[in-house]
């Protein structure tokens, strides 16, 4: 009879409270989707990759040399903890198709002849390997093959060490090492334009001169192998072959890309749903507040003929339970319908024999208790304190409240006001706790709205300094190995090709304060036009490097600072050079210096590693076929193509998941403006009632309701705005990451959108209460205690 009696009460509540409540739930709703969207995808991306690692044998270390025999093999695979040991040939090439007028660079790799690969075995979707012996088989990349519609039995005409060679496709398949496939020095995979492909090591070797040679080798370690113990052994062994450092699976490229993404879906599936779910106990806090402070009389009532103290606090948890229930199932629906397509496009990216999408039972739970949690410490407190009331003290009126003239009231300004703006006024004042309890619910809606459209602005902002300021060039070729500076002479011969400029890059290894990074240390000429790490020409100095900031900050590094230098080719010399300059770039690594200080280090005549290119884009066909008849180019970049690629990265991953996030961010304002229009609504219904009995119009009574909700809107944009800049600063701080960190750039379209949302959900809101207010019931409103 208890029971049922509280239940018809809670039921007649909920019906009456049903837009507050659904508008609650939908931000518990926003926060379980975005919450399940994002653990589902990183749990899904890491399943995949783990399965693949496991069934296809990925090795833990790598290195790479200029040229080392054979016999070197068993000393290496002797060492204490290396499990398995693999050498094979590793070489870059260019490739043709008919159909395809654009420059194609390849990497190729060998693989065994008469046995199966040891170490990162490939997974066929087509085919299989080239017959053993056979010279002129290969397999290709399942990605290139999709993106040029290439089968078994087709046709590529490959360039190996300057000789051209048609190739027979043999079979298409996906390899752990390029999950992520990228070309040299890009940060984006361009299917049409980079491929991998893999030949009989007999076919290769006679190609590239390698005949009981290797240039490349993987070893799988033992459980618990010391991986620095064996990488410096390794490095030993190897330095007088022109190693290049031996590197974990950690510094691999494809593993550590996939690795950056995953940290990032972390930062996301903790800090969005935190922020939704927060603003959702925080609206729950603030409506059963003042619902536990307009039913006093009915709890002391209740008390009185005998309900307990659990009964009532029990009353009200259940309906924030309903509330949290009606959340959790359309955020988990959603999240189902939205987390798959969502997660489909990195599989677009990260190429898996099998992306094992599942819906995670752990998100589901983490949802589930996070959300309660929040729900329960959201309410416990009020319902709590509703409980301990004694039924006389809460059937006690409220002591009259004390007020006192301010400058409001002082007679040269009361008269600057009409009656109506007056009240308004004198109720903000009386009730300051509850005005800044409001301000605040709307800031909070509006922040998030300014965190949502500064996402775009800043990443186009990110782009445009990329590709408008720093990287100035049309093309980046990279020459096969080191060419003297009369190369330059011969690119401006060609017809067509406006401008070149020659750099010189080496693969280095910093170390800092027991950290270390490997990258390309690359050599500017003076006064670069083409590759500026300024917006600006500047001249870098004569001796000393140039470092980007991100990296600088991770070393812990400033400009003075002397930073230790390990070339990774050649005899591996050390070297200290002092910074000179702190570098603000948008994407990737960077340490730069003069190109003929690094000569001078390498102790070489003015050699290049490439050369940037400036083209008539009417002379394309022409430019593009002088450059394929020159051996020594082995890639040829679009610096346009590259722009293009990251833009619909961008836009189809991370630009994606904000667009949601934005709508959701708009619909939560909604809900705050909404909640906070029905508890003034609630709250003043007598006093309203009173004022039309007075003799105000509808119209004038709607005004003064609704100018103080005006009022509390004007006040919370100024705030929301602040409250979004540090939600995008802490954003932008987490996603920091070595592809591309994302600018701290607030334009004022996003000031506008956030106030702009805020003033559309206030309108909207206003045109519900004005039907209330037209509706409004005087005689039952001035019964109300």
């Amino acid at each position: 009879m208890v029971v049922s009696a509280l239940h018809r009460k809670l039921w007649r509540e909920c019906r009456q409270m049903a837009g507050q409540l659904l508008a609650i739930a939908l931000v518990i709703a926003a926060g379980v989707m975005v919450l399940v969207i994002s653990v589902s995808t990183r749990q899904s991306i890491l399943l995949s990759q783990h399965e693949f690692y496991q069934q296809n044998h990925f090795a833990d270390v790598f290195a790479e040399v200029t040229r080392a025999p054979n016999d070197l093999l068993p000393s290496i695979a002797a060492l204490p903890g290396v499990n398995i040991t693999e050498s094979r040939i590793r070489a870059g090439a260019r490739f043709q198709l008919e159909h395809f007028p654009d420059p194609i660079q390849g990497e190729i790799l060998s693989l065994p002849d008469y046995a199966p690969e040891l170490l990162n075995r490939l997974h066929f979707l087509a085919g299989g390997p080239p017959t053993p012996g056979a010279g002129h088989e290969i397999v290709v990349s399942a990605p290139f093959a999709e993106a040029h519609g290439l089968n078994v039995g087709d046709t590529v005409t490959a360039i190996l060490n300057g000789r051209m060679q048609p190739l027979s496709i043999s079979g298409v398949a996906l390899s752990p090492e390029f999950i992520y496939q990228l070309g040299p020095g890009s940060i984006m995979p361009d299917y049409e334009r980079f491929g991998v492909f893999w030949m009989s090591r007999q076919a290769l070797a006679a190609a590239f001169d390698m005949d009981g040679a290797f240039n490349s080798v993987s070893l799988s370690l033992q459980v618990n192998a010391d991986h620095q113990h064996i990488i410096a052994e390794l490095d030993h062994r190897l330095g007088r072959y022109g190693s290049r450092g031996a590197y974990t699976r950690d510094d691999h490229l494809s593993h550590r890309f996939i690795s950056e993404e995953l940290a990032q879906l972390r930062v996301m599936a903790i800090v969005l749903p935190t922020i939704f779910i927060g603003v959702a106990a925080f609206l729950l806090n603030v409506l059963l507040t003042r619902i536990i402070q307009t039913q006093k009389q009915s709890i002391a009532l209740l008390k009185a003929f005998g309900y307990g103290r659990w009964y009532i606090i029990t009353h009200y948890l259940q309906m924030t339970a309903m509330v949290l229930l009606a959340g959790l199932i359309a955020g988990v629906l959603l999240g189902v319908v939205v987390a798959e397509p969502l997660a489909q496009l990195y599989a677009i990216y990260f190429r898996f024999p099998e992306f094992r999408f599942a819906l995670q039972l752990e998100s589901l739970v983490v949802a589930i208790l996070f959300t309660a949690l929040a729900g329960v410490l959201a309410t416990f407190r009020a319902a709590s304190n509703a409980a301990k009331m004694a039924p006389a003290e809460a059937m006690r009126p409220p002591s009259p409240a004390r007020y006192q003239r301010t400058f409001l009231d002082h007679p040269r300004i009361v008269n600057w006001w009409q009656q109506p703006t007056r009240i308004m006024l004198r109720n903000l004042r009386r009730h300051p706790f509850r005005s800044i309890i409001s301000v605040l619910g709307i800031a909070l809606s509006g922040g998030l709205l300014l965190l949502g459209s500064y996402q775009f602005n800043a990443i186009d902002h990110m782009l445009i300094q990329q590709y408008r300021h720093h990287h100035l060039m049309d093309l980046e070729l990279t020459f096969a190995e080191p060419r003297p500076l009369r190369s330059v002479s011969t690119l401006k011969a060609i017809p067509g090709i406006t401008y070149v400029e020659g750099f010189r890059q080496v693969p280095v290894s910093l170390q800092h304060n027991r950290k270390s990074w490997r990258l390309l240390l690359l050599g500017l000429p003076e006064s670069s036009e083409l590759r500026r790490i300024s917006q600006s020409p500047a001249q870098l100095p004569a001796d000393g490097v140039a470092i980007s900031q991100y990296l600088a900050a991770d070393l812990e590094l400033e400009a003075g600072d002397r930073i230790e230098l390990t070339l990774l080719i050649g005899r591996q010399q050390q070297f200290s050079l002092p910074i000179v300059q702190i570098v603000e770039e948008p994407m990737g690594l960077g340490l730069y210096m003069h190109k003929d200080a690094l000569n001078r280090l390498l102790m070489e005549q003015d050699t290049l590693s490439g050369a940037w290119v400036l083209y008539d884009k009417s002379q394309a066909e022409q430019v593009f076929n002088a450059l394929h008849q020159l051996p020594y180019v082995a890639s040829i970049g679009q610096i346009s193509r590259a722009e293009a690629d990251i833009r619909f990265y961008i836009d189809s991953t991370m630009l994606g998941i904000m667009t949601v996030m934005f709508l959701l961010a708009g619909s939560m304002t909604f809900a705050v403006i909404y909640n906070n229009a029905r508890i003034m609504f609630a709250e003043r219904q007598r006093e309203l009632a009173s004022l039309r009995v007075l003799g105000f119009h509808k119209i004038e009574v709607a005004k003064i309701l609704l100018g103080e909700l005006a009022l509390l809107i004007a006040l919370a944009i100024p705030v929301g705005w602040a409250i979004g800049v540090s939600f995008a600063w802490l954003l932008t701080q987490a996603l920091s990451m070595d592809l591309f960190r994302i600018p701290f750039v607030l334009s004022s379209q996003s000031f506008a959108l956030s106030a702009l949302g805020v003033c559309l959900a206030a309108a909207f809101s206003m045109l519900l209460m004005l039907r209330k207010i037209w509706r409004l019931d005087m005689i039952q409103a001035l019964k109300t205690e």
